[in-house]
């Protein structure tokens, strides 16, 4: 198969340390462009990973007939314009999560891809691992009955100067860790939302700390989560938990989302507990391998249009219910 020319709309901290090292292993990816907002940053992006040409500007990105697939890693508030600017010049695009700051801006994306006639998938790279992929498959065959409660959190700390910190940028621990939680909610829950409560602690910019949410289904089931980023102080320490209620057992997964390697969970019947054991090579590269898929095989993006919009919406109901 020929290999899709990638370019990088921006020098993020999470293009440096996840996608562009996942680009590197991913097959059919050729690393050819990236852009930065001072030419000197793009360069040394250039010269430190591979990449074939460097600019000074999105838009000389965006004006480069070779490019055929953009990676968007910019602050939450740009996600929208560069997105349908990549979009409008005929690339096909992956943005990193969460997609936009609400679902409004979510369907305006996904409409100016189809005008367009490219692809647009949002980056939950957690999603494209074999974990999640095992996860799901046991709670769907039914080894655990009907999920009817789901527990999970994603506590981090030690942001100090960083746009998530700031409300105009998008920032907050509902934007930034909550849409973990909810997509992987809504990946084990196969019902509606019905109802949404939830309460937050804020900073004095406005931007969410700690966001906790009970999320009741249409089918009975109920969901919890609680998500921060002020775990704690003077550590890098974070706290994960995933728990997964059924009528015959359950499931508890302690692994990070995003996690890579051999990665255990376990699950608890009336005829015991086994223990699952997944190996996990580097999400981020499974994801660039999927869209590359789509774009050289026509195969169906991994996160499609109708759960990135379900997302949005659910994490605007929270956004309403906490304030924000």
């Amino acid at each position: 198969m020929e290999r899709v020319k990638w370019g990088v709309l921006g020098t993020a901290g999470i293009a440096r340390w996840a996608t562009i090292p996942g680009m590197k292993k991913a097959e059919h990816c050729e690393l050819y462009a990236v852009a930065g907002r001072k030419i000197e940053k793009a360069q040394a992006y250039a010269r430190g990973f591979g990449f074939e040409k460097a600019y000074g500007s999105y838009d000389e990105l965006l004006a480069d007939p070779a490019v055929q697939a953009v990676y968007v890693p910019l602050p939450n508030d740009l996600h929208k314009p560069w997105v349908i600017k990549a979009l409008q010049a005929g690339k096909h695009v992956l943005c990193e999560k969460p997609l936009a700051l609400n679902a409004d801006e979510v369907r305006d994306m996904f409409a100016a891809a189809k005008e367009n006639g490219v692809i647009l998938m949002e980056a939950y790279a957690y999603l494209h691992s074999p974990y999640v992929e095992s996860l799901v498959n046991d709670v769907k065959s039914g080894i655990i009955g009907d999920v009817d409660f789901i527990d999970t959190a994603f506590v981090t700390q030690g942001y100090t100067e960083d746009f998530r910190l700031h409300r105009e940028f998008g920032g907050g621990a509902m934007y930034d860790l909550g849409c973990y939680c909810t997509t992987m909610i809504l990946s084990l829950i196969d019902s509606e939302v019905s109802s949404v409560r939830a309460s937050a602690e804020f900073t004095d910019l406005g931007v969410d700390m700690l966001t906790t949410a009970l999320l009741h289904f249409t089918n009975g089931a109920r969901a919890s989560f609680t998500v921060g980023m002020n775990l704690g102080v003077g550590t890098n320490s974070r706290f994960d938990r995933l728990y997964i209620h059924g009528s015959k057992g359950a499931i508890r997964s302690d692994v990070e989302y995003n996690q890579e390697g051999t990665l255990r969970y376990e699950i608890r019947t009336a005829e015991g507990r086994t223990e699952r054991e997944v190996f996990v090579p580097q999400n981020y590269s499974l994801e660039i391998e999927q869209l590359n898929r789509c774009i050289l095989e026509g195969e169906t993006p991994h996160i499609t249009e109708a759960f990135s919009v379900t997302n949005a919406e659910l994490i605007d109901r929270v956004l309403r219910e906490i304030g924000y």
